[in-house]
């Protein structure tokens, strides 16, 4: 969801020409508009960068197609190593309407995660709602999966695949993409065994996972947000107008994995997770009960609660509390893949 920090400092705005589309029917100052007949503009508030990488990081890094009809690629990192390594398939954030695996602040945090956790990195990008609601953005990280599996099917002779551990695969995510790494993963865990050999999924790592509901939680009720904040509850509410299909609520399991009448997590095929949350985001009660419930259902999983930062915190803000909590959070990722 909303991997954007509004700062009016990159004075980037949407273009203000006289349009021909009709009235603006939704907006989300200084990331997106959509207009009466269904066009749909996106500011570049985050820079795209191609996938050079300097030689401190320690990592190479190249983009492949996955998909040439639906436009669906990734960035892949790759760690200066030895031997091989699992591989995290990583899905952005952008409340499934903007954001990019081009995007300079992924760019660099993922670099960063795949020198420090020694791990091969897939960021995924895939189909953007509005014009492509959900579930496109799921259909597309499955596809993504059975394309690594075509890779090691036919021998691992890709310039990556080589180094590639594929009985060692974690699927990630923060926010929206946290979201998409879930619902993968809920497919993922429905499917026989033969469907998916050769590749072992080993778990999840959910990066403050976009959830919602009708029903507000406490933090999304209460909790103060500044100006410039990644993500509102306004900009939530959006979010989930834009990506769900026409007439579905934020009950929908989509939206709200908890919701009465979604299928209980008990009776679900579900990979270890690992759910990082942030005190000061909106959706840190939301997390919270989602981890309670998984718990509950007897399904494995931990949950690391970093303080003093909000949503995004990894990616969009370079203040020395969010730096260190960042390294924290690469730690615990290490640990989890680790153990």
């Amino acid at each position: 969801m909303a991997a954007i920090t509004l700062d009016p400092s990159l004075s980037l705005q949407i273009s203000s020409e006289v349009h021909h589309h009709g009235d603006v029917v939704e907006e989300i100052d200084g990331l997106i508009r959509v207009f009466e007949d269904g066009h749909v503009e996106r500011t570049q508030i985050v820079p795209c960068v191609g996938s050079s990488l300097t030689p401190e990081f320690g990592v190479t890094s190249r983009d492949v197609v996955i998909d040439k009809f639906t436009n669906v690629w990734a960035r892949l990192y790759m760690p200066r190593c030895q031997g091989k390594l699992p591989l995290i398939v990583y899905f952005h954030g952008g409340g499934f309407c903007v954001g990019s695996a081009a995007w300079s602040c992924y760019h660099e945090f993922l670099a960063k995660l795949a020198a420090s956790v020694g791990c091969l990195i897939m960021s995924v990008n895939y189909s953007l709602a509005p014009e492509n609601p959900l579930p496109a953005a799921y259909e597309d990280g499955f596809r993504v999966i059975m394309w690594v599996r075509q890779q090691a099917l036919g021998g691992g002779n890709e310039w990556w695949s080589k180094q590639c551990y594929f009985n060692r695969i974690y699927l990630a995510g923060d926010s929206a993409g946290a979201n998409i790494a879930h619902n993968v993963a809920i497919k993922l865990g429905s499917c026989q065994p033969m469907g998916l050999m050769p590749l072992t999924i080993m778990g999840t790592i959910l990066i403050q996972p976009f959830f919602g509901g009708e029903a507000r939680t406490n933090s999304e009720k209460y909790m103060a947000q500044p100006p410039r904040s990644a993500l509102s509850l306004v900009v939530s509410d959006t979010y989930w107008r834009l990506a769900l299909p026409s007439g579905v609520s934020r009950d929908h399991p989509w939206c709200n994995p908890l919701a009465k009448g979604s299928i209980g997590l008990e009776d679900l095929t579900l990979f270890p997770t690992m759910v990082c949350l942030s005190d000061m985001d909106i959706l840190r009660d939301r997390n919270l009960e989602f981890c309670a419930a998984m718990a509950k259902a007897g399904k494995k999983v931990e949950y690391k609660v970093y303080e003093g930062v909000g949503h995004a915190f990894q990616i969009l803000n370079k203040s020395q509390v969010s730096q260190n909590q960042t390294n924290e959070m690469i730690s615990h990722i290490r640990a989890f893949i680790s153990s």
